[in-house]
C-alpha cells in the first residue's frame, strides 16, 4: 500500500506543479520510507525462526537501527541524487507514505469493533 500511495503522491505532485523535478522529489521521499521498511520486514521475516525470545528482541532492535540509518542516509543523499530537489515535495512524499500504514491498519479486514459501553 505504501508503494501505491508513494506513486500516487509523486504523480499528483508532478501534475499539480507541472514540474518533473517535484514529482521526482516526492517519489524519492516515498522511496526513503518504502525501501528501509521493506529491508526491515525482510530482516525480521528471515530472523523469525529464532526460538529464543532475547535473540528476537535484539534482532528487532538491530533491524530498526538499520532501517533508521538507511532512511537518514537516503535523506542526506537526496540533494546529490535529485537535480533541482524540492524539499517540500520530498517531505510531503515522505510523510504521506510513512503515515499510510495507519489507514491500512484502520481498514484491515480482521479489525474488531469494541462492543463495550462506558
Amino acid at each position: 500500500m505504501q508503494v501505491a500511495v508513494g506513486l500516487c503522491v509523486a504523480l499528483l505532485a508532478g501534475w499539480v506543479s507541472g514540474q518533473v523535478e517535484v514529482a521526482w522529489s516526492a517519489g524519492y521521499g516515498a522511496l526513503a520510507v518504502v525501501l528501509p521498511a521493506a529491508l526491515f520486514a525482510r530482516g525480521l521475516v528471515r530472523q523469525s525462526a529464532s526460538a529464543h525470545p532475547g535473540a528476537a528482541l535484539v534482532g528487532l532492535l538491530v533491524w530498526e537501527l538499520v532501517k533508521i540509518a538507511l532512511t537518514v542516509a537516503m535523506l542526506f543523499a537526496a540533494p546529490r541524487l535529485i537535480a533541482q530537489l524540492s524539499w517540500l515535495a520530498l517531505v510531503v512524499g515522505f510523510v504521506v507514505t510513512m503515515k499510510v500504514y495507519w489507514v491500512a491498519m484502520w481498514f484491515r479486514p480482521g479489525r474488531r469493533k469494541s462492543g463495550r459501553k462506558i
